[in-house]
């Protein structure tokens, strides 16, 4: 697993996803998510911890071309983090995500809900 290191700040989280994606590791990519965090895929149906949403990011990871962010607002109130980023896969894919990201007692930021198509009109969940 390459060394990338954990977010320390909020507005750093969508950074270190891209890197880590980026690596092509999917280990270093679901260290990015706390043990039950939620991730919501395009369906809208919402999967829970690492196994569900490492079956869900996999596909993303298997089109094998870097993803871009661009963070749009970062909200902080104490550990708690609303991540509001546009993202895109080289041309094949792209949308913008609603993420809530948490502090943890180790000072590190992770992913509670991945909604990368959170922003999507006609999504519910």
């Amino acid at each position: 697993m390459p060394n990338i290191p954990l977010p320390t700040r909020a507005a750093d989280v969508p950074a270190a996803f891209a890197e880590r994606f980026n690596s092509g590791d999917p280990g270093a990519v679901h260290e990015l998510y706390e043990e039950s965090a939620a991730f919501v895929p395009e369906s809208g149906e919402a999967v829970y911890g690492l196994a569900d949403i490492a079956r869900e990011n996999g596909p993303f990871l298997a089109i094998g071309l870097p993803i871009s962010v661009r963070p749009r607002r970062v909200h902080v109130s104490g550990d708690i983090a609303l991540l509001v980023v546009d993202w895109e896969i080289e041309g094949v894919v792209k949308s913008t995500a609603t993420d809530v990201a948490r502090r943890g007692a180790d000072g590190y930021w992770r992913y509670v809900i991945d909604s990368p198509f959170g922003a999507a009109p006609g999504v519910s969940g």
